[in-house]
């Protein structure tokens, strides 16, 4: 582990010297993820992606990719789309990305099960915003919104996300 590694402590995720408060799936951190399950897969993954919503923020690194009302992402397991980004319209099952609420306002996307994805082995496992400190996630690791621009700020494709 390196000091420019995401890493999941009891504690919160630790970054760059700091410790950042955070929530979890709510079933906890499994080794067996499987879509839907609430859990926040344990491993080692790599950031893939930042988006932004633009009519809400300003881009927060050259890199990230705006939000626009289209943009999807494919929770369907019998889909060939399965765990991608996807675009509206789309029959399948999805999440929404451009959503009322904040939470989806920045997102880091991952690697997990991706690019190649398993079927049923868990979708859109992304770091955002959280709701409230403890409120546990469908699996995803969630912030604090100053914290999470701060990551994103300094995190970089490939920066990996370690949960032991």
């Amino acid at each position: 582990m390196t000091p420019g590694d995401l890493v999941l402590t009891p504690q919160g995720v630790r970054f760059r010297g700091r410790l950042f408060p955070c929530s979890i799936g709510k079933s906890g951190v499994t080794r067996d993820k499987r879509e839907g399950d609430g859990a926040t897969p344990a491993g080692i993954w790599r950031i893939t992606g930042l988006w932004y919503r633009p009519d809400r923020l300003p881009p927060p690194a050259p890199w990230a990719r705006p939000i626009g009302p289209g943009d999807l992402w494919c929770d369907a397991p019998d889909h060939p789309g399965y765990n991608h980004h996807a675009r509206a319209p789309l029959a399948a099952s999805h999440e929404r990305l451009r959503r009322a609420d904040p939470l989806y306002d920045l997102i880091l996307t991952t690697d997990w099960n991706w690019p190649d994805a398993v079927p049923g082995r868990g979708s859109a496992i992304f770091l955002h915003q959280w709701r409230r400190p403890g409120f546990g996630t469908e699996g995803c690791i969630a912030f604090a919104r100053r914290d999470l621009m701060w990551i994103a700020r300094r995190a970089a494709p490939g920066t990996r996300v370690i949960v032991p």
